[in-house]
């Protein structure tokens, strides 16, 4: 699967940015320094100032491309649920079996990330890494409603819509598959901030993961048994 996706085109929101990273060498440069320096010192910390530093390039270079660093984690969280998108449909496409499409895509979209894909100026490993930390800074702003409506989470939007669609494939009598299917991709990150940041305030450990946790939570709510 990780050949397929090698050479998939990911789709962005155009409003996103304002030269298309993907259309030249320092744009996807860009992308590639930002991931590792975002991953490294956090959002917060993050200025294009200091990325101009690690790429060697103007300040303002980097503003030809973003308007600004909410921009640009909102191209990168994007960019992370598009490739996740791919995955999910890639790995149940052949899946007829409605309850093991369900357990191939929750494993799918609550799996730690151990290998990258090879893509060659995205570490997908570093950058699942920054939607498990940061994602929530993308969409927690004054802003969100303007920019929903611009389409800004629409990837997101529309996994979400995936996992519902399977989830009352299962159990056509539950009343809240998109709740429960937005609660499977936003408690899988937070599951694994938890294990890393607060153990304390989860089960989940280095033999006990999210993918279980969420598994036996979605099987549980739904009027279907996983051995039947």
């Amino acid at each position: 699967m990780d050949k397929l996706l090698q050479g998939v085109q990911i789709r962005i929101n155009e409003k996103l940015y304002m030269k298309d990273p993907e259309s030249s060498g320092l744009g996807k440069k860009i992308i590639e320094f930002s991931i590792q320096l975002i991953n490294d010192i956090g959002f917060e910390s993050f200025t294009f100032k200091k990325l101009g530093v690690q790429i060697g390039s103007n300040e303002s270079s980097i503003y030809r491309y973003f308007e600004n660093k909410h921009k640009l984690l909102l191209y990168l969280t994007s960019w992370y649920w598009g490739w996740m998108e791919y995955q999910l449909v890639f790995a149940t496409n052949n899946i007829k079996n409605p309850k093991e499409k369900l357990l191939k895509a929750i494993f799918i979209m609550t799996k730690t990330t151990k290998e990258d894909s090879d893509f060659s100026h995205i570490n997908e490993i570093l950058l699942n890494n920054i939607v498990i930390n940061e994602y929530s800074k993308s969409y927690l702003t004054k802003e969100v409603d303007a920019e929903n409506k611009e389409g800004f989470y629409a990837i997101y939007k529309r996994l979400v819509g995936r996992l519902a669609e399977m989830i009352t494939d299962v159990d056509a009598t539950y009343e809240y598959p998109t709740s429960l299917a937005s609660t499977i991709l936003e408690n899988g990150l937070h599951q694994h901030y938890l294990k890393e940041h607060f153990p304390s305030l989860t089960d989940c450990t280095n033999k006990i993961t999210p993918t279980q946790y969420l598994t036996h939570l979605v099987f549980n709510t739904l009027n279907s048994n996983i051995d039947e």
